[in-house]
């Protein structure tokens, strides 16, 4: 996609922007039909920041609800090759695509436990992190109280829209 400022979203129509902006935060484009009537945005910031109230606004039934949303890291998704373009680029850049079977055995044994542990998938910024840190977070993370990892998770689900738009604007968030 060609990058973007911000006079060209604030002109989107609801279609393009839902299009576009649908899964900034994975599969809920309900997230950008809303966001799309709080136009104008002033900057990213404001754009992203409405994606965040939106969030915070909801019941803690809706905020799970956008974390099962998220795929396994290096799950069924990935190897039936049914990720986002998105989630695949996330994925690659923290080596995930590329575990060798025991690696992929061990990160799939980890992800179920934290699935029956928490009721949502394990969520991770992963292009902050390389394969080897992956399963020992999740290890980390399976033993945190249940109301603090829901707000590590939903944490980590703020850190990856930004990576997201800034693919879109560049060249606009240089400025």
């Amino acid at each position: 996609m060609q990058a973007m400022d911000i006079e060209k979203v604030n002109s989107m129509d609801f279609g393009e922007f839902v299009d576009v902006f649908g899964n900034v935060i994975e599969r809920c484009p309900l997230i950008a039909a809303a966001v799309w009537s709080q136009r104008p945005f002033s900057n990213l910031e404001d754009l992203e920041k409405h994606f965040f109230d939106f969030i915070d606004a909801l019941p803690q039934s809706g905020r799970e609800g956008i974390l099962r949303c998220h795929p396994d890291l290096a799950g069924r998704e990935l190897q039936q090759g049914t990720l986002s373009a998105e989630s695949r680029r996330e994925q690659s850049g923290a080596g995930l695509t590329s575990l060798d079977a025991d690696e992929r055995l061990r990160l799939a044994e980890l992800n179920a436990q934290y699935r029956a542990r928490f009721g949502f998938p394990f969520v991770l910024a992963a292009r902050r992190s390389h394969r080897a840190a992956v399963p020992r977070e999740l290890a980390r993370r399976l033993r945190c109280p249940p109301a603090q990892e829901l707000r590590t998770a939903l944490a980590e689900v703020r850190v990856c829209p930004r990576f997201i738009q800034l693919q879109f604007f560049t060249p606009f968030a240089a400025r």
